[in-house]
């Protein structure tokens, strides 16, 4: 199929190098540096500790700031923000406040004893400092101020990363455009004998996906096609809160019959959150927020997922139409735009189960599933 301009590989390697390094920094509480028009010094508001925030106070210079979400901007300011804003920025006072302060501005489900912060203009780099908290499976809050002139060759800093800000937010599509099929190995199913496994893997070398294929579909004109997202709970402790279970042994099982058929097992954990930020989420579901609320309330969209990497696997299987297995019509408007012929939606629905009632109903009111 011809492939979409989405696709294409917008970095090279030393690039890409640079933004998994500032992943793994995140991820360690260790600032890096965003090279933009007005760079930045940053580091998450989960991770950051004492030194990290040492290193922002003495590489720094003018005002700092907290950056969040709109969402849980609201939340933490207990008043109305922008919501069309990219992020919202809070006022720090120096030296700046300790680390335990601002995880607990940054996470919902901890105990809210914060100070009064105020908002202040927001940088122009915040998306991109956002982008690289999400791309770590981070709390999308990060600690932010004005680098100084001059930092690289103080000592503190010349073990600092440098990383441009565009480089982050066009990351997501460069996973996309490096997908390549890694391994492949038949793993005869309980309802599908005849089912494949066949791994995928991009540039990072970090998180698989995996294609389930029953048969042959890659042989077929339009195979039957499942877009699943990986959910730890209810694909492998069977967890009532969600349909994610039934869906996945569902459509296997529906596959095995028809006699082929292909599942992208998606490593797109809670819509694209990660597994962490998913129980967050249940935390606040269990005190009232439905499922949509709860990932806002963390500084996430309703759905995070990037569907340009089921589009390259599918590509990568030589699948260029298929009838879409799904209660989602989403689904289908994303796989269409990254060139995917979808010549038909296929209903997916499991009745209620007392437990996830309204979970489901939360999927057809305000996700737009086509239920019932």
């Amino acid at each position: 199929m011809p492939a979409s301009p989405l696709l294409q590989n917008p970095l090279g390697t030393p690039r890409t190098r640079a933004v998994h390094r500032a992943i793994a920094d995140a991820r360690r509480g260790v600032p890096v540096v965003l090279a933009a028009r007005k760079p930045l010094i940053i580091a998450p508001a989960e991770t950051v500790g004492a030194e990290g925030l040492r290193l922002i106070d003495l590489l720094s210079q003018g005002a700092a700031a907290l950056l969040l979400a709109p969402s849980r901007a609201a939340a933490v300011l207990q008043h109305d923000v922008p919501e069309t804003a990219p992020a919202i920025a809070l006022s720090l006072a120096r030296p700046l406040i300790d680390a335990a302060t601002l995880k607990r501005a940054a996470d919902p489900t901890m105990e809210q004893i914060l100070p009064s912060f105020t908002m202040t203009e927001a940088p122009e780099e915040a998306p991109a400092a956002l982008a690289l908290a999400k791309l770590a499976r981070l709390l999308p809050a990060m600690v932010a101020a004005p680098v100084r002139p001059g930092w690289a060759s103080r000592r503190e800093g010349a073990d600092l990363l440098t990383v441009p800000a565009a480089d982050l937010l066009a990351y997501p599509l460069e996973l996309a455009s490096t997908l390549t099929k890694v391994a492949e190995v038949a793993v005869p199913l309980d309802a599908a004998r005849d089912a494949r496994l066949v791994a995928f893997r991009a540039l990072d070398q970090g998180i698989e996906h995996m294609a389930i294929l029953v048969g042959e579909p890659e042989r077929q004109e339009a195979p039957l096609v499942r877009l699943h997202s990986e959910c730890f709970t209810g694909d492998l402790l069977g967890s009532l809160r969600c349909d994610c279970g039934p869906q996945l042994q569902g459509a296997i099982a529906r596959m095995g019959r028809e006699g082929h058929g292909a599942v992208l097992y998606l490593a797109q954990e809670g819509r694209g959150i990660g597994l962490i930020n998913k129980l967050r989420a249940y935390t606040l579901q269990d005190a009232g927020l439905d499922t949509l609320d709860a990932n806002r309330a963390l500084g996430w969209h309703a759905d995070e997922r990037n569907f340009h990497i089921a589009a390259a696997m599918l590509a990568a299987l030589g699948i260029s139409k298929a009838r879409l297995l799904t209660n989602n019509p989403e689904k289908v408007d994303s796989l269409r735009a990254c060139g995917i012929e979808i010549v038909e939606r296929v209903p997916h629905e499991f009745a209620p189960n007392g437990v996830n009632d309204a979970y489901l109903e939360t999927k057809a009111r305000r996700f737009g599933h086509l239920l019932g």
